[in-house]
């Protein structure tokens, strides 16, 4: 295996994957897909939960002096926690599974007539807030920051569709998505996807996993801990 795709954003993630895959001998093409625009919206003080789905997100509310008050601070993730932590936000619900309706089976019981904010950016899924809702809680969200294709990214698709890339690593439906739109506004998205079926194809999560097998990509890997070196020590186990 030789050169393998990683779709971070680049924020310092992206040159951290890039140091982990070379690190493990093989070559890395550290093609953003994510870049972050942030809002300047803060989330309300007055809720008895936050909600945090993000390190961003977290970074941000930090940034912007956030104050927790009695509200009690939810994550999902361990990522998201460590960075509440740091910014000296004690963490009080962390779900055993880290997705959207992980943390609605954790509050199930404890949200009936709370206030809740939900502090995310413009692609979070609307699960969560049903599920809140349909738990009775009032439900309040905050964009806290936009995900946006970077400007000229795109240049691993062109590998992909000339057969020269042999791992992607997506680590969300949105790295999924502005990939094919990459490849789409290059005019070849059909053999970008057929690159990446010759190719081992990784995903975290689930829900990440669908986006791609929506779109006609076969997916190789979901590795059960939703972490970047788990899942690119699970694909470069394929080799």
């Amino acid at each position: 295996m030789t050169n393998v795709a990683v779709f971070r954003p680049d924020d310092g993630r992206l040159a951290n994957a890039v140091d982990y895959l070379e690190s493990r001998g093989v070559t890395a093409v550290g093609d953003a897909m994510l870049a972050v625009e942030e809002t300047d919206d803060s989330p309300r003080e007055d809720a008895d939960f936050a909600i945090f789905t993000s390190k961003t997100g977290a970074e941000l509310v930090a940034d912007a002096g956030w104050t927790v008050g009695d509200t009690e601070v939810c994550a999902i993730g361990d990522s998201t926690a460590d960075a509440l932590d740091n910014a000296g936000y004690g963490v009080d619900i962390v779900p055993d599974e880290f997705s959207s309706m992980g943390l609605v089976a954790a509050l199930d019981s404890a949200v009936d007539g709370a206030r809740v904010e939900v502090a995310r950016s413009d692609h979070g899924s609307q699960l969560l807030l049903d599920g809140l809702n349909d738990a009775g809680a009032y439900v309040h969200e905050t964009v806290l920051y936009r995900l946006v294709r970077p400007e000229g990214s795109g240049d691993s698709t062109e590998l992909a569709a000339s057969g020269e890339l042999d791992a992607a690593l997506f680590t969300s439906s949105l790295t999924v998505e502005h990939f094919l739109a990459a490849a789409h506004s290059r005019g070849i998205r059909d053999a970008a996807i057929e690159g990446l079926n010759d190719a081992v194809v990784g995903c975290i999560g689930q829900p990440t996993r669908k986006t791609a097998e929506a779109q006609g990509i076969e997916v190789d890997v979901v590795p059960e801990t939703a972490d970047f070196e788990v899942l690119a020590d699970a694909v470069l186990a394929e080799r």
